[in-house]
């Protein structure tokens, strides 16, 4: 959390937003989107209401500023990962940075979740985003990967990339995995080099302990 600054030094504007959005998003993840009101969060910043409202239009405005913020975050990790060689780097830097910044992407999500309060043309306008920034950014790698012969060919890009969200949702939400580095790994290895136990024998009904080589 951003600490105040001293009462010796003026706040700046940089760091009034700070305070501004991390008292926000506080508020709407313990009250939801209609039990916060403007003069909650000025008060719980510790400014006046026309300060506040003078960073930020309205709660709209201050509701999507908190999710663009996180979009910013998930944008820093595919370009991120975009400057690794090969689509197994690169997921191996993505998977680590989003493992860094999971308590911001619950918190996000959290968010997520009362987006439907908000205006339907404003909610269209960061929806369009979030698929461009983040669903795109993915799609580029996972294209870039099937170019160089990384990744299978008989399956559409977006398809692709919605297996590997939905393989790595549980590093970002719920209660945190007791191993979360090796939770991670096993899921990137799943979506990479498939699901069936290494050394198995495709049907032959192996089991654990049993020597999976054929009989001489």
């Amino acid at each position: 959390m951003t600490l105040p600054p001293s009462p010796t030094v003026s706040p700046t504007p940089d760091t009034t937003r700070a305070r501004i959005l991390t008292e926000a998003a506080r508020l709407f993840v313990a009250s939801g989107y209609h039990g916060v009101s403007m003069r909650e969060v000025a008060a719980a910043v510790g400014v006046t209401k026309p300060a506040l409202y003078h960073h930020y239009a309205d709660k709209e405005a201050l509701f999507l500023a908190m999710l663009n913020g996180t979009l910013a975050g998930l944008a820093r990790l595919v370009a991120h990962a975009e400057g690794q060689p090969g689509i197994r780097a690169q997921l191996e830097v993505l998977v680590g940075d989003l493992l860094a910044s999971a308590p911001e992407q619950r918190l996000g999500l959290q968010l997520a979740g009362e987006l439907r309060h908000v205006s339907p043309e404003r909610r269209a306008a960061f929806e369009g985003e979030y698929r461009r920034v983040w669903m795109g950014g993915l799609t580029r790698l996972i294209e870039g990967a099937i170019s160089q012969g990384e990744l299978r060919a008989d399956l559409p890009p977006a398809v692709l990339t919605r297996a590997l969200l939905a393989l790595l949702y549980p590093l970002v939400t719920g209660a945190p995995p007791a191993d979360p580095h090796g939770t991670a790994r096993a899921l990137l290895s799943v979506y990479l080099d498939g699901a069936a136990r290494q050394g198995a024998v495709p049907g032959a009904g192996n089991v654990e302990g049993e020597d999976p080589s054929p009989a001489t």
